[in-house]
């Protein structure tokens, strides 16, 4: 039997399992890791980091207005903060400290099919990714630019 409990509940227990060097599995909620993290449907499986996070890391971390995230840090600045950005999103988040940091993506079952961060394909993909967000961001753009002119040209003619 499947249970729905929301992150914040769990976190001083999920802390607790970090800090004794176990790992947490969770189902992913949200669509800002798309395409590689379903809604409702994959999983991951936490760690305590051991080391700082690098650039390709996927962590679990707390903003300052208690909302848990999941993104991938796409740049380590030399303050020792952090860039993130999720692979569904353009808007990249700075200043995440590494006090928010929770925990680290270990693995994730895709489809039931378990990855592994060191797994070559997914390595491939944070690469294409995050070296390429750039681009993405201009397709994102070109993409919703009919959409955008047709809103604005209904709203000018509807005046």
């Amino acid at each position: 039997m499947n249970h729905t409990v929301a992150l914040a509940e769990l976190s001083p227990i999920m802390n607790e399992i970090l800090e004794a060097g176990g790992e947490v599995t969770f189902t992913i909620t949200g669509t800002s890791m798309l395409p590689m993290l379903h809604h409702g449907v994959d999983k991951v499986i936490l760690v305590k980091p051991s080391r700082p996070l690098r650039k390709y890391d996927l962590p679990l971390y707390r903003r300052d207005n208690k909302q848990f995230v999941l993104h991938r840090v796409v740049k380590v600045k030399p303050d020792g903060t952090y860039i993130m950005c999720g692979d569904n999103q353009v808007v990249l988040e700075d200043c995440v400290r590494p006090d928010q940091i929770i925990g680290l993506v270990r693995g994730f079952y895709r489809n039931g099919t378990y990855f592994g961060a060191s797994d070559p394909r997914y390595r491939f993909y944070c690469h294409l990714w995050v070296d390429f967000f750039t681009v993405r961001k201009a397709f994102r753009f070109l993409k919703s630019l009919p959409r955008r002119v047709r809103r604005r040209l209904l709203r000018y003619f509807s005046r």
